[in-house]
């Protein structure tokens, strides 16, 4: 469903929130490190605002986002303590819990929150050969940095799509260029809608989305309800129509080590500056809903996240 950035941020928040914030943290002063994503997309976006909302509300917590190659990328990080959060796809922390390929062993992970809904975005070019997915066959296109959650997602497309590609791992800016220049002739990414790089190419290059949707089924059969059908808002991008794809949620992870105090006060940010926190150019994607805030599965809530919310919501 296509929603106004201000009716999705609204959307069932309730200003009855306003002023009911439990204590504030009171602990020591620490960094709070947020593993985030590529320079130009959403996941740094939302994670440099969040660092930045969260140094003010709280003081002694002094939080920096920092760039990554996104979702296993900040899973590995957020595992060896170097990130206190990380920004993690649904379907990848599902595969980390797991201990499944790419991670060699389970990966204890906590949630402080499902964020926004992630959109997976199947780019060609509106003046080349390809029209549908089939199209694609045999030619190269790039699934997306190897540490993103769209290189999974892609490999898993194409498998229950039953179309061979010649993949390529690309970092965003380099798929953007190649994409331009005609090097490949499509471009997987998972972000937001619109993506501003995305929508800064189609003011010299004409694009097209591929619908995905059709795909969800199966893919849902195979990996189970971490993958939803969603709907590109029309105009999205310039010539871009309406049209189906895969959406997945995007969480808010932490290792179990992370004191209960900290998961606390993020919470709380989350719930009470909701506003603070979505990305301007943010159309058509729900963000911060407390409909859908804890709905983190299938990893569980943080201890500390879990008795905030209560607080905050009873």
């Amino acid at each position: 469903m296509s929603l106004t950035r201000r009716s999705a941020l609204l959307g069932g928040l309730g200003l009855a929130l306003a002023g009911c914030s439990t204590s504030g943290y009171g602990g020591p002063d620490r960094t709070v490190t947020i593993a985030a994503g590529e320079r130009g997309g959403f996941y740094l976006a939302f994670a440099e605002l969040l660092a930045t909302q969260l140094s003010r509300a709280e003081p002694r917590l002094h939080a920096t986002a920092v760039p990554t190659e996104a979702s296993v990328a900040n899973v590995e990080l957020v595992r060896r303590g170097q990130a206190d959060l990380g920004l993690v796809l649904a379907d990848v922390a599902q595969t980390a819990l797991g201990g499944n390929a790419p991670f060699t062993e389970d990966v204890p992970l906590l949630a402080l929150g499902r964020v926004y809904e992630n959109y997976l975005q199947l780019v060609v070019r509106a003046d080349g050969p390809v029209r549908r997915l089939a199209d694609l066959a045999g030619r190269p296109v790039s699934l997306g940095a190897g540490g993103s959650g769209a290189a999974q997602l892609g490999e898993r497309l194409f498998t229950k799509a039953g179309v061979a590609v010649d993949a390529r791992h690309l970092l965003f800016d380099d798929a953007v260029q190649a994409l331009a220049g005609r090097r490949i002739d499509a471009m997987l990414w998972s972000g937001g809608v619109p993506t501003p790089k995305l929508a800064d190419l189609t003011r010299t290059t004409p694009i097209a989305l591929l619908p995905l949707d059709a795909v969800v089924p199966e893919l849902r059969a195979a990996y189970g309800p971490v993958y939803d059908q969603v709907q590109v808002p029309d105009g999205a991008y310039r010539g871009v129509g309406a049209l189906g794809t895969i959406g997945v949620a995007n969480l808010l992870v932490c290792s179990p080590a992370l004191p209960d105090d900290v998961a606390s006060a993020v919470v709380r940010l989350l719930v009470e500056r909701a506003t603070d926190l979505v990305p301007a150019e943010a159309v058509g994607t729900q963000f911060l809903d407390v409909r859908t805030l804890i709905g983190t599965q299938p990893v569980p809530l943080q201890p500390g996240a879990a008795a905030e919310y209560r607080a905050l919501h009873g």
